[in-house]
Formats: structure tokens, sequence, C-alpha cells
């Protein structure tokens, strides 16, 4: 009976959390900026501009230098994603993106902390990782 209690004192405190991010001043500036990146055609333009040429991108990159557009396209690319970004909208958006990460990020930690020392949080929106290939880990490697 003690744990199921403990349980439904863990999913309270849990629905309460849940409750504050939804609330919080970050949340709601992430909102609002997602909100006009989205209500404005400029940037949605952008923003399909560049997954139309990410496209190309991901077919030039099965051939690799030997595509003939090669060149063509990884230009394009990097010029319709800069186009992208210097937009105001989608730049209040990565920003307000970056600093909900960050909060819930930190939250996280501090769950993991208050709990043990050797519990992984994710860091700077790092994904965790199992210390294998493409972490830097045990392969060798460094992505």
């Amino acid at each position: 009976m003690i744990g199921t209690l403990e349980y439904v004192d863990i999913l309270d405190r849990s629905e309460l959390l849940g409750d504050m991010i939804q609330q919080s001043d970050v949340m709601h500036e992430f909102k609002a900026a997602r909100d006009a990146l989205y209500n404005d055609s400029e940037s949605t333009k952008l923003i399909n501009a560049f997954a139309d040429m990410k496209g190309h991108y991901e077919d030039v990159q099965r051939f690799g230098r030997y595509h003939p557009d090669y060149r063509e396209i990884m230009k394009k690319v990097r010029l319709t994603k800069r186009e992208m970004d210097m937009n105001d909208k989608v730049a209040q958006y990565k920003i307000a993106e970056r600093n909900l990460q960050l909060m819930l990020d930190e939250i996280s930690e501090c769950i993991a902390l208050s709990v043990s020392e050797q519990i992984k949080a994710p860091k700077d929106g790092a994904a965790l990782s199992d210390g294998g290939c493409g972490s830097g880990g045990s392969c060798g490697c460094s992505a």
C-alpha cells in the first residue's frame, strides 16, 4: 500500500511540474514565437523552400561528389538555409526553442541529481548516449 501511495504522490507532483512548465514565461514565449512563425507567409515560404532543397540534398548525398549536380545543389542548400535563418520570425523561434530546451534540461538535471549523482541528464539539448559509436566513446570516433 505504501508503494502505491508513493506512486500516486509522484504522479501528482509530475503533473504539477508539467502544469508549471506549461504556464511558464519560457513556454509562452515559445508558443508565441511558433505561432508567429507559422502564421507568417514569408517564413513558411522560406521553410518550404528549404525543405524542398533538403530533398535534393539527400538525393545528392547518395552519390556524393560524383553526382553531376553536387556543387550546384550544395551551394543552393547553403543559400536557402542562410536565407531562412536570416528571417526574423525563424530567428525568434530558434531562440525561444533554445530557451525552452535549456529550461527542460535544467529541470531534468535537477530531478536526476535529486535521485542520484550517477544518473545522466541531457545537457545543452544533447540526447543521452551510451558511449558507443557517434558519441566519442569506446569506439574512438569523435562525433
